[in-house]
C-alpha cells in the first residue's frame, strides 16, 4: 500500500484514504442534521431550487446536498436559494455506473460545477439519456401509443431527462392513470418500452469525481445489493457509503455503518427525495447527524489540498 510523506495510506487515485466517520472520543458531536441526497427539476425531481431550500428550512436541516442525475446545472441556483434560507449547501451529482455488468450509483460531493472534464463527461451522459428517451418513445409508438419525444423533453425541461419524465407524459396524455401504472406496464426493466442505458465504469466515475475535486460515495448499497463490489470500489478510491437512506431498514443502516467504519469509509445519508415525482415527498424522513458533514468537509479539503486544487469556497457557491 502506498503512503504519503506523513505516513497516511493512499488509494489507487493517489489520494489519502478516508478516516472513518465517527467523532473522536471526547469530542462533542456537532449539532443539527443534513440530507445529502436530493433531486430537483434539473433532473427527475419536481422541486425547484427555491422549493428545495424552503423545504430544507421547514424540516430544520442544517445542510443539504444536491445530487441530480448526471447534472450539476442546478448547483448554483440551489446554492443561492439555500444561502437565502440559511441552509448550508454542498454541490454534488449522482452518476449511473456499472461494475461487472451490475448497475451502481455513485454520489459525488463537493464537486466543482465548473470543472471542464466533469462538464464534458456529463454532457456525454446527458446525450445518452436523451437518445434513450427517443428509443423508449419509439417502442411506445410501436405499441400503439402515439406519444411524442418532444412532449417528453418539453415536460422534462432539463438536460438530464429520465424514465420518470416519460411516465409523467403518459399520465398527462391520458395513456396511464398513474406513474406506477406507467412503470409497471411499460418502463420497468424487461417491460415493453424499457431500453438499457449506457453506464460508465464505476472506477472511471470515481476518478472523474476526484478530478473534479469531489468525493465518491456509493449510493443506497442496500437497494442495489452491491456489497460484493465494495472492496473493489475501495481499491479504486471510494470515499464513503450512503448508510442512511429512506429505503434502508434500521438493521441495514447499522450494517452499512459498521461496514464503513471497518473499511475506513465515510458515512453519508439522505432521503433521495424527488419531490412529488415518486409519490409523497420524503425530505425530512432521513436526517444525517451533522458531525458526518464535518468529516466529509475535512476529507474533501484534504483531498483538494493533495491535488493542489483551490478550496471549495473559491467556486463562489
Amino acid at each position: 500500500m502506498k503512503v504519503d510523506p506523513g505516513g497516511q495510506a493512499l488509494n489507487r487515485s493517489g489520494l489519502p484514504t478516508p478516516r472513518h466517520a465517527v467523532p473522536l472520543a471526547g469530542q462533542p458531536a456537532a449539532s443539527g442534521f443534513a440530507d445529502l441526497h436530493l433531486h430537483t427539476v434539473f433532473s427527475d425531481g419536481t422541486y425547484t431550487p427555491e422549493q428545495l431550500a424552503a423545504q430544507a428550512r421547514r424540516h430544520g436541516l442544517r445542510a443539504v446536498a444536491l445530487t441530480d442525475h448526471d447534472a450539476v446545472e442546478g448547483c448554483r441556483p440551489t446554492a443561492l436559494a439555500c444561502r437565502q434560507d440559511g441552509v448550508e449547501f454542498i454541490p454534488g451529482t449522482e452518476l449511473t455506473t456499472e461494475a461487472s455488468g451490475d448497475e451502481l450509483h455513485l454520489l459525488g460531493y463537493f464537486v466543482d460545477p465548473d470543472h471542464p472534464r466533469l462538464l464534458e463527461e456529463l454532457a456525454r451522459f446527458q446525450a445518452v439519456r436523451q437518445n434513450r428517451i427517443r428509443e423508449m418513445v419509439e417502442r411506445l409508438n410501436r405499441l400503439g401509443i402515439p406519444l411524442q419525444a418532444e412532449a417528453v423533453f418539453a415536460l422534462a425541461n432539463c438536460r438530464s431527462p429520465g424514465r420518470p419524465h416519460i411516465a409523467r407524459a403518459l399520465v398527462q396524455a391520458g395513456f396511464c392513470a398513474s406513474l406506477d401504472e406507467a412503470f409497471q406496464r411499460f418502463l420497468k426493466r424487461n417491460r415493453p418500452a424499457w431500453v438499457p442505458k449506457f453506464k460508465a465504469s464505476a472506477s472511471e466515475a470515481i476518478e472523474l469525481l476526484h478530478q473534479a475535486g469531489g468525493l465518491a460515495v456509493l449510493a443506497h448499497p442496500g437497494l442495489t445489493r452491491s456489497d460484493v463490489f465494495i472492496p473493489e470500489l475501495v481499491e479504486a478510491g471510494l470515499d464513503g457509503l450512503e448508510c442512511y437512506h429512506v429505503k434502508h431498514s434500521a438493521p441495514a443502516t447499522e450494517y452499512y455503518v459498521r461496514t464503513a467504519i471497518g473499511l475506513n469509509l465515510l458515512v453519508t445519508g439522505g432521503s433521495d427525495c424527488h419531490g412529488f415525482s415518486k409519490g409523497k415527498p420524503v425530505m425530512g424522513t432521513v436526517k444525517l447527524p451533522y458531525a458526518h458533514v464535518e468529516l466529509l468537509k475535512a476529507r474533501a479539503a484534504e483531498c483538494r489540498q493533495a491535488m493542489a486544487m483551490p478550496p471549495a469556497t473559491a467556486w463562489g457557491l
